[in-house]
């Protein structure tokens, strides 16, 4: 059983491996959680924690983050709302990829059997249902400036999302779509034609915002992002950690 709560002195002693190895543990079989009930855990729990990760922060300047988070990431903790939007996520089937070209993608798979139209009609052909977002990433003026550029649906077979098939997606669309697109072309809202009605007014919400993040801490294996769909909403926190 682990002590989540510790003492600020207790918190000091602690290393910074030993902090994220922390971070990990009480984080673990919780992203399964309600959203609501992750939100308490954060402000209850985590907090303290990701607080004093946030001070040991070696790369404060956007700039130098940049060439660290390219690679797979897994987030393996997240209060997001967006993925979840959808139920039936496979946690750990969920990637963060970041190309060294400016752009990274959110990919997800959800499996049928929920009470979301299109999905039930999966059930018997079992099929799943792949969602990856697309987004540009730079700094400007110090800070990271995200754009979303594409969602993408796909219909697959029940064979596992691994991260190479992840990647090889990604790379597909980016080769096929994103870099023939013109860069002044107005954001675009996505074709979810599959997905029922209310579920679709949500995504548009969402892609149609323009995100902020902030890596309260960062290195090339682990990092702790705060990031909200706009400058009025709710922060949102996710700790990934690096695949390759």
């Amino acid at each position: 059983m682990i002590k989540a709560a510790l003492s600020e002195h207790e918190l000091n002693k602690l290393s910074t491996e030993e902090l994220k190895d922390k971070l990990l543990e009480l984080t673990k079989d919780r992203d399964t959680d309600p959203l609501s009930k992750k939100i308490q855990f954060y402000k209850n729990e985590l907090k303290p924690f990701c607080d004093e990760l946030s001070r040991r922060n070696e790369l404060l300047n956007a700039e130098e983050q940049l060439p660290i988070v390219v690679g797979l990431w897994l987030p393996v903790w997240s209060t997001i709302p967006f993925q979840d939007i959808l139920p039936g996520r496979i946690h750990d089937q969920s990637y963060q990829i970041f190309h060294n070209d400016g752009y990274y993608a959110n990919i997800a798979r959800y499996v049928p059997g929920h009470k979301v139209g299109f999905l039930q009609k999966l059930s018997s052909f079992l099929l799943v249902y792949d969602l990856m977002l697309i987004q540009k990433y730079d700094v400007q003026n110090g800070q990271w400036f995200i754009q979303n550029v594409g969602i993408e649906q796909a219909f697959r077979m029940r064979y596992p999302l691994t991260a190479d098939k992840a990647e090889d997606w990604f790379t597909k669309i980016a080769e096929s779509k994103l870099k023939t697109s013109s860069q002044t072309d107005p954001l675009q809202t996505p074709d979810l034609k599959n997905l029922d009605e209310a579920t679709v007014k949500r995504f548009k919400q969402a892609y149609l915002a323009t995100p902020q993040l902030e890596h309260l801490y960062i290195d090339r294996d682990f990092r702790l992002v705060k990031s909200q769909r706009e400058a009025k909403q709710r922060p949102s926190y996710t700790i990934a950690v690096r695949q390759r």
